[in-house]
């Protein structure tokens, strides 16, 4: 499609009149879906979708519309220019937008990646056989995303990833279950092989009564998937420019060094390391790399075009909610292997759910525990646990509770399908954490 997509951009280019120019976010995938439920398929699929968005400008007024695009160029010329009339009788009527910032020096750019997925019916094989004698229920996503940009001044980039992402389960039973993902770009078996067998060892658990333990403060080993939780809820609004300006900033006290983390934590937006795209819908080049947070200390904020323009700093090409696509914290010096053994006694969480803050100004968050959570001792698992609710403060659980992070990361794929396949994600080590608040 990046031929057609330049194609569709020079027509609209051809269409503008004396002080209009344009942005044009061209956004698209070829997924194979195929969703499990009681270790069988139970729907299979494939969509294959090509959409546009173009925002007409005319000085600091501006519209913007989208549209599908059918694959037939005479018809999608015929729909780009339709949509273009619209958005031309619609500027007049609308306000001048002060915060208005798009990119005028051209930057165009090109990255290809080259797919090195399976073929959809090897991997559906590899999870048939996973499944066999448990209950697996899942879905497993697959294939390419692509997305493009091209402005009024001859500005084009593309961008394309091929990525596979498999969330799944073994249910037990009642409330029990084993929930885990194995993602990527390159299918791995001996990786997925090491995810089965341990979440085939949790199941055997399962099975054992459940453990009640009183509300408390409990010695924790959160997995890089509870971790995915807890920072994708600080990324609501902590990292923000707009949200630090404004102090509604989730990160307030962190941002002006009434509270600090740990040495040990430091977050970056890495571009990179992702999935997402390396441009911005204003034509921005993403910063390779912007570090959040840096030994503990608050470093650089995600900045928008719009909160560039609003609060005159520079934009590091930051989406409009100026939350991370592809976060990153560095990992530690526990290795994961031995993680359950730095643990000792305490509980093994391997997700959390529900998450939402209870007191925003203090990072202070509260959510429950979901699917396996284990009772440990002396670093072996002993029993599962019933679910349980925790509130806490990002100040202790990366903070001075900080135990130690695991040496290796995950890259967690968001598992997102709603209208299109989400292209953010985060890798994260697991934490060892001391005092961890379960409140019921």
């Amino acid at each position: 499609m990046q031929k057609e997509f330049y194609g569709l951009a020079d027509h609209v280019s051809s269409l503008l009149r004396d002080g209009e120019r344009y942005t044009c976010v061209y956004s698209g995938e070829v997924s194979d879906f195929v969703r499990f439920n009681k270790s069988a398929i139970r729907q299979p699929g494939r969509v294959k979708q090509d959409l546009i968005l173009l925002d007409l400008i005319h000085g600091t007024r501006h519209a913007s519309g989208i549209i599908s695009l059918t694959g037939d160029t005479g018809v999608d010329r015929e729909r780009c220019g339709e949509l273009v009339a619209r958005l031309r009788l619609q500027i007049p009527e609308l306000p001048e937008d002060p915060h208005l910032l798009y990119a005028t020096e051209v930057h165009s750019s090109e990255r290809i990646q080259e797919t090195r997925l399976p073929a959809p019916e090897k991997a559906v094989e590899a999870i048939l056989d996973a499944g066999r004698g448990r209950d697996l229920v899942g879905i497993y996503a697959s294939g390419g995303i692509y997305a493009g940009f091209a402005n009024s001044f001859g500005q084009r980039n593309w961008f394309s990833s091929y990525s596979f992402n498999f969330d799944w389960s073994f249910y037990h039973g009642g409330d029990k279950a084993v929930k885990s993902s194995y993602a990527g770009l390159e299918w791995d078996p001996a990786a997925f092989g090491a995810k089965v067998e341990s979440a085939a060892a949790q199941l055997a658990v399962l099975a054992k009564p459940a453990r009640r333990i009183p509300p408390g403060r409990y010695r924790v080993y959160l997995t890089p998937a509870a971790m995915n939780e807890i920072l994708g809820t600080v990324s609501w609004s902590g990292f923000g420019l707009k949200d630090n300006r404004t102090r509604n900033s989730s990160l307030l006290k962190l941002i002006e060094k009434e509270a600090k983390l740990s040495e040990k934590v430091s977050v970056h937006e890495n571009a990179a390391c992702g999935v997402a795209p390396d441009f911005q819908a204003q034509g921005f080049i993403k910063s390779p790399k912007v570090t959040m947070i840096e030994r503990g200390t608050y470093k650089d904020p995600l900045v928008s075009p719009r909160s560039a323009k609003e609060y005159g700093v520079p934009t590091n090409g930051a989406n409009a909610g100026e939350s991370p696509e592809s976060l990153e914290m560095d990992g530690g010096d526990i290795p994961t292997g031995k993680a359950l053994e730095k643990l000792g006694t305490g509980l093994y969480i391997s997700n959390l759910w529900y998450l939402n803050y209870s007191d925003r100004p203090a990072c202070r968050m509260t959510g429950m525990t979901r699917f396996a959570t284990m009772w440990v001792e002396n670093g072996v698992i002993q029993s599962p646990v019933d679910v349980m609710r925790f509130d806490e403060t990002l100040y202790h659980i990366f903070g001075d509770k900080l135990v130690g992070l695991t040496r290796e990361t995950e890259l967690i794929l968001d598992a997102y399908t709603y209208e299109a396949r989400s292209t953010s994600s985060m890798r994260l080590p697991g934490a060892i954490i001391d005092d961890f608040t379960l409140t019921l």
